[in-house]
């Protein structure tokens, strides 16, 4: 029995780029134009499906797509990467045949549920519960299978008080809720989720995870394409690193999502000024910041759950101080604050006089973070005074790798492994 449930083989998608339109200088020329439309306009159409003259007229095509291969076997978790415009929503809007491909062939076993834009399949002017219906038919199921799991669908989406409402009338957030709910619980054997999971809220993403892990667990094939390399490393086995419209990697989630990384084509290991940075009465002149690998001590933008990672800040004084503080501020991509740091937190630091000079603060950041993407900022305070913020200055990830916590998507702001001490009272109840 072939156990293949996406094969997709030499597979381009070509655009034709738009041209801009002749202008007519005399009412003869514009007479002859209308004239000449029907068959101008019968060409025009033609070449938004020809693409014969690819080699010859290449600065006139986008090739989204280019001859791209893989194989995904049932039961697979494998997610999509690469940066915006590599062409990641355009495969998987031709694997869910929103689109035809221009060249190369997709075979899929197996029936599709798909999620790639927020309310995709949605009828603004139908209430939650009729949308829930329309999207359970266009997804090929029948009304009796849809009415066995209509409460799971509702009580997952947490859209109850809203069912009657027109979806027109529906935040962004709560257009996800509902269509990932619908997508996810009528059982296809085959779900794709493009990066729409990023408009909902840190504890429904995290159902989400969990939801499409069941989905995998029983099974069933997931296609997840994200910017969130937590998110990949936690939920996929394998990933395909796309790149231009081309397949530049393909393997081990951990591995290629590493390799993602250190090209630089996500994350900011090293901040350095555009110029002179800090205002001109600041008494502090910021230099460079830079995440180290402290194991190799090589500029890195991800670490492990129970690796360290290790920040760098070099900078100027200007005269000597004894309140002098270099600071960094963690946050996760919704703007919530993690942590503050400052440089003088040590016993006994605070107060210490620095000389004029060069300095390198430096600090391994906290552990134990959830796994996903973090941004870091940096600043410089004298005493009181704060001098300069600069924010999100540097980007980095938290992997799923050396995280054993079960189930590891819990709650929290982040996720420590704390140790618990249990002790045996009696055998009596």
């Amino acid at each position: 029995m072939n156990d293949t449930a996406i094969k997709v083989e030499n597979l381009s998608k070509y655009y034709r780029l738009g041209a801009k339109e002749a202008t007519n200088d005399s009412m003869m020329a514009s007479l002859l134009d209308t004239i000449r439309s029907p068959l101008k306009n019968y060409r025009k159409y033609r070449s938004l499906f020809d693409f014969s003259d690819i080699d010859s007229n290449p600065d006139n095509i986008l090739q989204a797509l280019n001859d791209v291969s893989f194989e995904v076997k049932s039961g697979e978790k494998v997610g999509i990467i690469g940066r915006n415009g590599a062409g990641k929503s355009t495969l998987l809007k031709v694997l869910s045949k929103i689109t035809p491909p221009s060249r190369g062939t997709v075979t899929i076993r197996g029936r599709v549920s798909s999620l790639l834009e927020v309310g995709t399949g949605f009828h603004p002017e139908l209430t939650g519960r009729e949308n829930i219906y329309l999207n359970g038919t266009i997804l090929g199921m029948s009304k009796k299978e849809v009415d066995q799991k209509y409460d799971e669908i509702v009580d997952f989406s947490g859209t109850e008080k809203f069912l009657e409402t027109p979806v027109k009338r529906y935040s962004s957030g709560m257009r996800v809720r509902l269509a990932f709910a619908v997508a996810a619980h009528l059982e296809p054997e085959i779900l794709i989720v493009d990066e729409v999971l990023a408009v909902g809220d840190a504890e429904f993403q995290n159902k989400c995870l969990n939801k499409m892990e069941s989905v995998a667990k029983g099974g069933r094939t997931i296609l997840f394409v994200s910017h969130n390399m937590g998110a990949i490393t936690q939920l996929c086995e394998r990933a395909i690193w796309l790149d231009n419209g081309a397949k530049r990697l393909e393997g081990d989630a951990d591995e290629v999502v590493s390799s993602y990384l250190s090209a630089g084509t996500a994350g900011h290991s090293v901040w350095e000024p555009d110029g002179d940075q800090g205002s001109v009465n600041s008494d502090i002149i910021l230099h460079k910041a830079q995440l180290i690998d402290p194991r190799d001590n090589t500029s890195s933008v991800l670490a492990d759950y129970d690796k360290p990672l290790r920040l760098d800040i070099k900078y100027e004084i200007k005269d000597a101080s004894r309140n002098i503080q270099i600071l960094y501020r963690v946050t996760d991509m919704k703007g919530n604050v993690i942590y503050t740091s400052i440089d003088t937190d040590n016993p006994g630091a605070h107060g210490q006089l620095r000389e004029k000079g060069v300095y390198i603060s430096s600090s391994i950041l906290s552990q134990h973070l959830r796994p996903g993407r973090y941004n870091l900022s940096i600043g410089t305070r004298n005493g009181p005074r704060r001098l300069d913020m600069y924010e999100d200055a540097l980007t980095f990830d938290i992997s799923t790798k050396g995280c054993d916590l079960v189930p590891a998507n819990r709650m929290g702001v982040t996720m420590p492994a704390l140790n618990w001490d249990v002790k045996f009272l009696s055998s009596e109840v």
